[in-house]
C-alpha cells in the first residue's frame, strides 16, 4: 500500500451551497479557527468535573488552570492537527510526513504554542516513540481496545478539508489510515472516517441536520463490512439520530474515543451558534479540551470564519502564524476564487 495519497476529485460530489451567505472558504477557516480556539477554553479547565463547571461556567478565554499556562494555549490536540496541515502543504502529502512531524512534536515541540510539550495522552507518546523507532505510520497505533482514547479524532480535520471532492470511501479511507498512526483499532478508525464524513458535508454548506443524516447513512454503508459491522453497535447512538434527543445528563465527556465523538456532535446539534455549541462542550467537563476542540471544528464549519469571535481568535498563542498557515491550506486545498 502506497503511503502517498493521490486524490481524484469526485465529479458527482455535493456541490458547494453558500447557505447562510458563507463562501467555502469561509467555512474552511471557520472549521480551523474554530478548533483551536476550543481547544485552548478547554486547557484551563481539563478534567475539571461537571458539577465544578456547573458552579464556575467557562464564558471565555482563561489563564492559568490545570496547566498553568498562558491564556490563548492550545494544546496537543492543535499541536497534532497543525503537524497534519503542515504535511498538506508539501508538494506531495504522504503518512511518513505527518509521521516525522509528530516525531519533532514529542522531540522538538514542534507545533506547540509556547516551545514545549505539556499535553499528551499516553496512547499517543506510545505510538509516536514507535514510529521514532521506524515503525513504519500505518503500524504505529495501538490496536487494543484499550487504546481507544481520541487522540486520532482530535487531529483528523485536515485530512476532511484537504479533500472535498472525493468520494465519500476514499474519504473515510484517507481518515482511517491518518488515525492509524497513533490509533489503529477499528473503533478509533471508524470515529475518525464518520467525523469526516460530517466534517465535509458541513463545508460543502449542507444544512446541519442533513449532513448529520447523510454521514449516519454513508457510514452505514461503507462500514457494514465483516472487519467494520461488529462496532456499528457501539455508535448506535450517533448513527440511529437517537443522540439529537438525549438530555445532558446522557452524555459523557470522557477521553473514550466513543464518548468524545458523541458530546462534540451533541454540542453542535442542540445549540444554534459557535459560541454556545463550544462553551456547552467545555462545561460538560472531563476532556474539556479534546470535546471541545472537535466540537468546534464542525461548528466552525457550519457557521463560518465570522462566527469565531475575533477577540478569542487573536488571544491565541502564535495567532499571525495561524493565520498564515490556515490561509495557505485553503489556498492549497479549495477551488482558486
Amino acid at each position: 500500500m502506497s503511503e502517498s495519497f493521490e486524490f481524484q476529485p469526485d465529479l458527482t460530489a455535493q456541490p458547494f451551497s453558500e447557505a447562510g451567505g458563507l463562501t467555502l472558504r469561509s467555512r474552511f477557516l471557520g472549521g480551523l479557527w474554530g478548533a483551536v480556539v476550543a481547544d485552548a477554553l478547554g486547557v484551563p479547565v481539563e478534567f475539571r468535573t461537571r458539577a465544578a463547571l456547573d458552579a464556575d461556567p467557562v464564558v471565555d478565554l482563561r489563564a492559568f488552570g490545570t496547566y498553568q499556562q498562558p491564556r490563548g494555549t492550545w494544546s496537543d490536540d492543535s499541536s497534532l492537527l497543525l503537524c497534519t496541515l503542515d504535511a498538506y502543504l508539501q508538494p506531495t502529502f504522504a503518512l511518513s510526513q505527518v509521521a516525522a512531524r509528530f516525531v519533532r512534536y514529542l522531540d522538538e515541540a514542534f507545533m506547540t504554542p509556547h516551545g514545549h510539550v505539556f499535553d499528551i495522552g499516553f496512547t499517543t507518546r506510545d505510538a509516536i516513540e514507535r514510529l521514532r523507532s521506524g515503525c513504519a505510520p500505518e503500524l504505529a497505533g495501538g490496536h487494543a481496545e484499550q487504546d481507544n482514547g481520541n487522540g486520532s479524532l482530535m487531529r483528523i480535520l485536515p485530512v476532511a478539508l484537504a479533500t472535498p471532492y472525493v468520494a465519500d470511501d476514499v474519504l473515510a479511507d484517507a481518515a482511517q489510515r491518518c488515525s492509524r498512526l497513533t490509533h489503529g483499532h477499528v473503533r478509533s478508525q471508524l470515529a475518525c472516517g464518520y467525523y469526516c464524513l460530517l466534517a465535509r458535508g458541513l463545508l460543502l454548506g449542507l444544512p446541519l441536520l442533513e449532513a448529520y443524516h447523510r454521514a449516519s447513512e454513508t457510514a452505514l454503508r461503507l462500514y457494514a463490512g465483516p472487519d467494520w459491522a461488529s462496532e456499528l453497535p457501539v455508535y448506535a447512538r450517533i448513527l440511529s439520530g437517537s443522540l439529537l434527543h438525549l438530555p445532558r445528563t446522557d452524555i459523557k465527556s470522557t477521553g473514550y474515543v466513543v464518548h468524545t465523538l458523541e458530546a462534540a456532535i451533541w454540542c453542535v446539534l442542540t445549540t444554534s451558534s459557535y459560541r454556545d455549541a463550544v462553551l456547552r462542550a467545555v462545561n460538560l467537563g472531563g476532556d474539556t479540551d479534546t470535546v471541545a476542540c472537535i466540537a468546534g471544528g464542525l461548528a466552525g464549519l457550519l457557521y463560518g470564519v465570522d462566527a469565531v469571535p475575533l477577540d478569542w481568535r487573536e488571544a491565541l498563542a502564535r495567532a499571525p502564524e495561524l493565520a498564515d498557515w490556515f490561509a495557505r491550506f485553503a489556498d492549497r486545498s479549495l477551488p482558486p476564487r
